[in-house]
Protein backbone atom coordinates (compact mmCIF):
# COMPACT_ATOMS: atom_id res chain seq x y z
CA UNK A 1 0.00 0.00 0.00
CA UNK A 2 1.26 3.00 -0.90
CA UNK A 3 1.15 6.36 1.68
CA UNK A 4 -0.90 9.32 0.59
CA UNK A 5 0.31 12.77 0.06
CA UNK A 6 -2.08 14.42 2.31
CA UNK A 7 -1.35 17.77 4.88
CA UNK A 8 -4.01 19.22 7.06
CA UNK A 9 -5.07 22.67 5.41
CA UNK A 10 -7.61 24.38 7.64
CA UNK A 11 -9.37 23.74 10.70
CA UNK A 12 -12.98 25.56 11.56
CA UNK A 13 -13.50 26.53 14.51
CA UNK A 14 -17.01 28.88 15.72
CA UNK A 15 -16.85 32.28 17.21
CA UNK A 16 -19.95 34.16 18.37
CA UNK A 17 -17.77 37.77 18.22
CA UNK A 18 -15.93 38.05 14.93
CA UNK A 19 -13.68 41.44 16.54
CA UNK A 20 -13.41 39.09 20.10
CA UNK A 21 -11.88 36.15 18.24
CA UNK A 22 -9.91 38.11 15.38
CA UNK A 23 -8.45 40.26 18.46
CA UNK A 24 -7.53 37.24 20.74
CA UNK A 25 -5.82 35.16 17.64
CA UNK A 26 -3.92 38.20 16.20
CA UNK A 27 -2.90 39.56 18.77
CA UNK A 28 -2.74 37.40 22.08
CA UNK A 29 -1.39 33.86 20.03
CA UNK A 30 0.27 36.53 17.45
CA UNK A 31 -1.35 34.68 14.33
CA UNK A 32 -1.74 36.51 11.00
CA UNK A 33 -4.80 37.23 9.44
CA UNK A 34 -4.93 35.58 6.08
CA UNK A 35 -8.31 36.12 5.17
CA UNK A 36 -11.77 38.59 6.75
CA UNK A 37 -14.56 37.61 4.65
CA UNK A 38 -18.31 38.97 4.97
CA UNK A 39 -21.43 37.34 3.33
CA UNK A 40 -25.31 38.17 4.33
CA UNK A 41 -24.32 39.05 7.73
CA UNK A 42 -21.71 36.43 8.29
CA UNK A 43 -18.10 36.48 8.86
CA UNK A 44 -15.67 33.92 8.63
CA UNK A 45 -11.84 34.96 9.46
CA UNK A 46 -8.79 32.72 8.38
CA UNK A 47 -5.71 33.02 10.67
CA UNK A 48 -2.78 31.28 11.57
CA UNK A 49 1.64 31.12 11.93
CA UNK A 50 3.28 32.91 10.11
CA UNK A 51 5.89 30.17 9.38
CA UNK A 52 2.98 27.76 8.94
CA UNK A 53 1.95 29.17 5.76
CA UNK A 54 0.15 25.75 4.34
CA UNK A 55 -1.72 25.36 7.75
CA UNK A 56 -4.59 27.80 8.96
CA UNK A 57 -7.86 27.93 11.39
CA UNK A 58 -10.90 29.37 9.90
CA UNK A 59 -12.98 31.36 12.95
CA UNK A 60 -16.73 31.10 11.33
CA UNK A 61 -19.99 31.14 12.09
CA UNK A 62 -21.64 28.63 14.20
CA UNK A 63 -24.02 26.54 12.13
CA UNK A 64 -24.09 28.59 8.98
CA UNK A 65 -24.65 25.04 7.73
CA UNK A 66 -27.90 25.46 5.63
CA UNK A 67 -29.19 21.68 6.47
CA UNK A 68 -28.69 22.22 10.08
CA UNK A 69 -31.93 22.75 11.87
CA UNK A 70 -33.12 25.13 13.87
CA UNK A 71 -32.64 22.50 17.01
CA UNK A 72 -28.91 21.40 15.84
CA UNK A 73 -28.34 25.20 15.72
CA UNK A 74 -29.85 26.18 19.24
CA UNK A 75 -27.66 22.71 20.57
CA UNK A 76 -24.24 24.34 19.10
CA UNK A 77 -25.17 27.50 20.80
CA UNK A 78 -25.68 26.14 23.86
CA UNK A 79 -22.78 23.62 23.65
CA UNK A 80 -20.55 26.88 22.60
CA UNK A 81 -21.78 29.09 25.45
CA UNK A 82 -20.81 25.47 27.97
CA UNK A 83 -17.59 25.67 26.58
CA UNK A 84 -18.34 21.70 24.93
CA UNK A 85 -18.00 22.26 21.47
CA UNK A 86 -15.23 22.53 19.83
CA UNK A 87 -11.42 22.02 20.73
CA UNK A 88 -8.27 22.42 19.00
CA UNK A 89 -4.53 21.44 19.97
CA UNK A 90 -1.75 23.82 19.78
CA UNK A 91 2.09 23.39 20.26
CA UNK A 92 5.01 25.46 21.47
CA UNK A 93 9.01 25.37 22.80
CA UNK A 94 7.99 27.48 25.36
CA UNK A 95 4.62 26.46 26.92
CA UNK A 96 4.96 28.73 30.07
CA UNK A 97 6.04 31.86 27.85
CA UNK A 98 2.71 31.07 26.30
CA UNK A 99 0.88 30.18 29.57
CA UNK A 100 2.13 33.24 30.85
CA UNK A 101 1.12 35.36 27.81
CA UNK A 102 -2.10 34.40 27.36
CA UNK A 103 -2.73 34.74 31.49
CA UNK A 104 -1.32 38.19 31.56
CA UNK A 105 -3.95 38.67 28.30
CA UNK A 106 -6.92 38.25 30.08
CA UNK A 107 -7.90 34.36 28.91
CA UNK A 108 -9.92 32.19 30.31
CA UNK A 109 -7.61 29.70 32.18
CA UNK A 110 -8.81 26.31 32.41
CA UNK A 111 -5.43 24.45 33.90
CA UNK A 112 -2.21 25.73 34.00
CA UNK A 113 1.14 23.84 32.86
CA UNK A 114 0.74 20.45 34.05
CA UNK A 115 2.66 17.30 33.46
CA UNK A 116 0.05 15.06 32.21
CA UNK A 117 -0.07 11.02 32.98
CA UNK A 118 0.10 10.44 29.49
CA UNK A 119 3.68 11.52 28.60
CA UNK A 120 3.08 15.81 27.65
CA UNK A 121 3.07 18.83 29.63
CA UNK A 122 0.28 20.80 28.45
CA UNK A 123 -2.10 23.68 29.97
CA UNK A 124 -5.40 25.06 28.65
CA UNK A 125 -7.72 27.78 27.99
CA UNK A 126 -10.94 28.79 26.58
CA UNK A 127 -11.09 31.82 23.26
CA UNK A 128 -13.82 33.77 23.33
CA UNK A 129 -16.53 31.70 21.67
CA UNK A 130 -15.39 29.12 24.64
CA UNK A 131 -13.60 26.99 22.64
CA UNK A 132 -10.71 24.82 24.81
CA UNK A 133 -7.53 25.19 23.04
CA UNK A 134 -4.65 22.93 24.52
CA UNK A 135 -1.27 23.88 24.52
CA UNK A 136 1.33 21.04 24.41
CA UNK A 137 5.23 21.70 24.66
CA UNK A 138 7.22 20.10 22.45
CA UNK A 139 10.18 18.57 23.81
Amino acid sequence: MTAMDITIHASFLPHDDPDASLAFYRDTLGFEVRNDVGYGGMRWITVGPADQPGTSIVLSPPAADPGITDDERRTIVEMMAKGSYAIILLATKDLDGAFERLQVSGADVVQEPTEQPYGVRDCAFRDPAGNLIRVQELR
